[in-house]
């Protein structure tokens, strides 16, 4: 696959193009914005008039799990990325300084505190003598957290090697502790989940690791003209990713709200209060991929597609921070 950068509509105008779609632009932040208000407030104000009680730490859990799921997609994304790049015939050898091994140390302390909580009984520790490490070993969720904790470690390892392609295994299995975490032997086929939440979480980090590396990737290679090659690629590869995601997340819901109490539930509790502003958000970034798309198929500069890419980045940094508080909430069961 060949593309060659055609010239730019400001070839003899002898000043630069004014650049369009600023509006647009900013139009689709401001929605997204106003769609993050409540997780970024913290989980008090999408509790407020629910009658749910805060459970103890939900603010620090949220933000535990919201930089092991940024830890998570910046390694994986850069080997998805790194694959796409080499089956590009002419691709430039040049990569951008890998992030693994930044991701992985705050991985592996997200992992930490949340290993400590799981330790004192999903209790935030007031100290030290709090936490029983020994009692880790005993209980499922305990082992699952001991897992994800030495996934991050040894991914780190992995990344700092002369072979960091080995990452990929560590991090599976962090994913696939991930999704057993959550949905615990007591929820209704919870092996289902589980399989639905694997399917998720991969294809997320797939999809936001995937789109930062690639971006990172067209500046270094700058007027390469594999560049728009490679963003093409992953578009494409993305629309797919997009479609597992949609799919996955709306058989998740469904089996935790019934369809005939989602309305309710969506106003008057906080997972559904949350869950409402992650749709919303996930509509504007939607609408973000297609703008670049389009910009790609059809604009005399196909690298104009950076635009909305870049703001489809920032808004994927709200989803994931939504997620991390998502999983901290309560299920739609009253305290």
């Amino acid at each position: 696959m060949t593309l060659t950068r055609p010239p730019s509509r400001t070839t003899g105008t002898g000043r630069h193009a004014r650049p369009t779609g600023t509006g647009r632009t900013v139009a689709v932040l401001v929605l997204v914005v106003l769609a993050a208000l409540i997780p970024v407030l913290g989980p008090s104000p999408a509790l407020h008039g629910t009658g749910e009680a805060e459970a103890p730490g939900t603010g620090g859990i949220a933000l535990l799990r919201t930089v092991l799921f940024t830890a998570l997609s910046v390694p994986v994304g850069e080997l998805f990325v790194n694959r796409l790049a080499r089956s590009l015939p002419g691709a430039p050898p040049q990569r951008p300084r890998s992030w693994a091994p930044y991701a992985a140390a705050a991985g592996f302390v997200a992992a930490l505190g949340l290993a400590s909580v799981v330790a004192t009984g999903n209790l935030v520790p007031d100290s030290a003598a709090d936490i029983d490490v020994g009692g880790l070993y005993s209980t499922r969720d305990g082992k699952l957290a001991l897992l994800e904790v030495n996934g991050f470690l040894a991914a780190g390892l992995c990344a700092t090697s002369r072979r960091p392609g080995l990452q990929v295994w560590p991090l599976a299995a962090v994913i696939v502790a991930e999704a057993l975490r959550a949905h615990p032997t007591t929820e209704y086929s919870p092996l289902l989940g589980s399989g639905l939440t694997l399917v998720h979480l991969t294809c997320a980090s797939l999809w936001v690791g995937g789109l930062l590396y690639a971006l990172r990737t067209l500046r270094t290679w700058r007027e390469a003209a594999a560049g728009p090659a490679l963003l093409g690629l992953y578009a494409r590869v993305a629309a797919v990713l997009l479609a597992a995601i949609t799919a996955t997340g709306m058989c998740s819901s469904l089996r935790r709200m019934p369809p005939g109490t989602i309305v309710d539930q969506l106003t008057d509790t906080a997972y559904g209060r949350v869950l409402l502003a992650k749709v919303i958000l996930m509509v504007a970034v939607a609408a973000l991929a297609l703008w670049a798309r389009i910009r790609l198929g059809r604009a005399a500069d196909p690298l104009t597609a950076c635009v909305p890419a870049r703001a489809e980045v920032a808004a994927l940094g709200f989803v994931v921070a939504v997620s991390g508080l998502l999983t901290a909430l309560p299920v739609p069961i009253r305290w």
